[in-house]
């Protein structure tokens, strides 16, 4: 059994939120919203986080476990403090997705699936986004979404994110 982390009071309210939204008994079926709060207070869904979240939901671990490790959207390895997502499906690609994964991977210096030596982005490859009429998409923290991803676009949204990153 791993050992549980306390979450801050914001994470807790924030399950709790989810939590009110379904009836007492089923309380488990806020598991996705709540692992989604938890990793964005810790960064990523640790064993921790699982083993927490299913105490809280009461439900057994690997319940949780399974959640977190069948949706991409959750990280189960640390990554960086910006996680990239690329979209590589077919419209994406017909719209120079791969001229837009190949300058980032150029550029950050790692391929999919790695993090930059400094610790700020991880390189993702992603499924369809819904967005292919803006393609080529790219996701940063599963929250921001960003279209038409040209080099010029590309660098743009990196000096921003190194900028960012500096003033936290």
């Amino acid at each position: 059994m791993t050992t549980t982390l306390q979450l801050s009071d914001k994470t807790l309210a924030d399950i709790a939120r989810n939590v009110a939204k379904y009836p007492p008994e089923q309380k488990q079926s806020a598991v996705m919203a709540s692992l989604i709060a938890a990793q964005t207070e810790v960064g990523w869904v640790s064993p921790e986080v699982i083993e927490t979240v299913a105490q809280i939901l009461e439900m057994p671990t690997i319940a949780v476990d399974e959640v977190a490790t069948f949706y991409n959207m959750y990280d189960t390895k640390k990554i960086g403090k910006y996680k990239l997502v690329i979209c590589t499906n077919l419209p994406c690609q017909l719209m120079h997705g791969e001229t837009a994964a190949s300058y980032l991977k150029e550029t950050l210096g790692i391929g999919y699936n790695e993090t930059t030596p400094c610790g700020n982005f991880t390189l993702k490859e992603g499924e369809c986004m819904g967005a292919c009429g803006d393609s080529p998409v790219l996701l940063v923290n599963n929250k921001r979404m960003c279209s038409f991803m040209s080099k010029e676009k590309i660098d743009a949204l990196l000096s921003e994110l190194r900028a960012e990153g500096k003033s936290a």
